[in-house]
């Protein structure tokens, strides 16, 4: 892959991109863990505590839906590259458009990317924690 080709310059920057979604990923999970402790230590009440962490959950799966664009695009470039298939480079708008889902399929696209266990982890120990601390209070 020569990365002064359209099809490698496309590559290096969609994996850029793609890394740069899983840092931000990390960040969002440790941000959430901070926050239920802060707000409970500021004595908030635990299912409100939880609201907060599965409203993050949730935001952590459309974050990942994006991600997850990038990373199929990846992998038609990859082929292209390859030589496996032909098409054009700087065609993941126009692909997602193509093959956009309604507000249903966006919807069970989210709830699919927020219910993998790499974006699921800490959000349920978070909720079973809080959980319990709502039960034995």
């Amino acid at each position: 892959m020569n990365p002064s080709e359209p099809l490698g310059q496309e590559w290096m920057t969609l994996q850029n991109n793609h890394e740069h979604y899983e840092r931000g990923a990390l960040a969002l999970k440790l941000v959430s863990v901070v926050l239920a402790f802060a707000l409970l230590a500021v004595n908030l009440p635990a299912p409100i505590v939880a609201g907060v962490v599965a409203a993050l959950w949730l935001q952590e799966g459309i974050y990942r839906t994006s991600q997850s664009r990038l990373g199929a695009r990846l992998l038609v470039l990859e082929r292209l590259i390859r030589g496996d298939e032909s098409g054009m480079p700087f065609q993941l708008h126009t692909q997602w458009q193509a093959a956009r889902p309604g507000v249903g399929g966006l919807l069970r696209e989210y709830l699919s990317n927020a219910g993998r266990p790499t974006v699921a982890y800490p959000y349920v120990v978070l909720l079973m924690g809080l959980l319990a601390l709502y039960l034995l209070r």
